[in-house]
């Protein structure tokens, strides 16, 4: 499959790069890690002055329309450089709000403020007990008067302390449903913490905490999957370019190593270990973008296939690539001077987001048409 990007998209990518290459260095994505909130208003806002908070948004509210593959062109980028600002968290948002919300009023609002780098959002996919299962949902709605409260608790979302608003999933009369908190709602308990990868995630705790339902036609456990899979597909995109840095950094540090009186790169066996990760980042890159192509389309069954299948092989190829870097490294690959370890580390947590490879497997196999053969 011949697959090239436009124009558009490309100079699109160029600019984010050189940008990010310039302003976004590894000292400087420390600094911001170490920080107290653990990401920057400065880079947001020239995030959005770059057209990155616009772009997902639809026209309607002030957005560029763009699809899964002008998103996977962006998060390549932000994968490159360890990007730790909450771009995928709110682009998650927003693909909640366009699927579940009405496109009007309230929901259109927050669209708007969205594209304008106003407002940063999260959807809380989690509990505590669920580990994978997106429908094993206990958090509960319920109507107090003329408003909806929701009670119960929400674990490891990504961003959610830095979010304005979240799109949180609960029972209502035993179904599935979608409502948006703000995070100055009353009863909300926020528990802020660092992830070994440097981004940040939250525990959040509701009682009795004033919701919002979102009010589109299509906002139930269906929904709530066709988000993840929109996630799954942007965590994808984001490995691929932390995928090809991470092989460039390994590449150029054996370049530079001595041993015998020769660079290590001259090693053949060496070699071989490092066109086998390459050959892994671009097997993910096919899965990725194909994934990337059918996420729009009809057929759902197709899109799970697809965005599992993605995410499947883009798990063996972080173990693969990160286990391989680490020890071309030497014992520096794993300290925290170097950006290999980093970029290891947020591989792996990529890999166990919204499902690692043997959830992937289980559901790729339990979708319509895939045969099993009998030996």
């Amino acid at each position: 499959m011949d697959f090239t990007f436009t124009d558009e998209q490309q100079q699109f990518a160029d600019a984010l790069r050189r940008y990010l290459d310039k302003n976004y260095g590894f000292e400087a994505r420390q600094n911001i890690v170490r920080s107290d909130s653990g990401i920057s208003d400065t880079h947001w806002a020239a995030f959005t002055e770059l057209g990155l908070t616009a772009l997902p948004v639809p026209e309607a509210q002030g957005g560029f329309n763009g699809g899964a593959i002008d998103m996977l062109v962006v998060m390549q980028e932000l994968g490159r450089a360890l990007v730790v600002e909450p771009y995928w968290a709110t682009a998650v948002g927003i693909e909640a709000l366009r699927l579940a919300g009405s496109g009007q009023g309230e929901d259109g609002a927050l669209l708007e403020r969205a594209a304008q780098g106003e407002i940063k959002l999260a959807v809380a996919f989690h509990e505590p007990h669920a580990r994978y299962d997106l429908f094993d949902v206990q958090t509960t709605a319920g109507n107090e008067g003329e408003r909806q409260t929701l009670s119960g608790t929400k674990s490891v979302v990504l961003h959610g302390a830095q979010a304005d608003h979240w799109i949180v999933p609960a029972r209502l009369d035993g179904e599935i449903a979608l409502f948006v908190v703000a995070r100055d709602a009353a009863g909300v308990k926020i528990t802020d913490y660092r992830t070994i990868d440097g981004q940040r995630a939250a525990t959040l705790e509701f009682s009795r905490t004033p919701a919002r339902r979102l009010s589109g036609q299509h906002a139930g456990a269906a929904t709530l999957e066709h988000i993840a899979d929109y996630g799954t597909l942007l965590l994808c995109a984001e490995a691929i370019g932390a995928l090809d840095a991470l092989n460039l950094a390994t590449v150029d540090y054996t370049k530079t190593r001595q041993q015998f009186g020769q660079p290590i790169a001259r090693f053949q066996a060496l070699q071989h270990r490092m066109v086998d990760m390459l050959i892994h980042a671009e097997q993910a890159r096919s899965l990725t973008y194909l994934a990337a192509m059918r996420y729009g389309g009809a057929n759902a069954d197709e899109r799970r296939r697809a965005v599992s299948a993605a995410k499947a092989r883009v798990g063996q190829a972080a173990r693969f690539v990160g286990q391989q870097a680490v020890q071309l490294h030497g014992g520096m690959g794993v300290t925290n001077e170097v950006a290999a370890a980093h970029l290891f580390k947020r591989l792996a947590i990529i890999e166990t987001t919204l499902g690692d490879v043997d959830h992937h497997l289980a559901r790729f196999t339990a979708l319509p048409g895939f045969a099993t053969v009998e030996v």
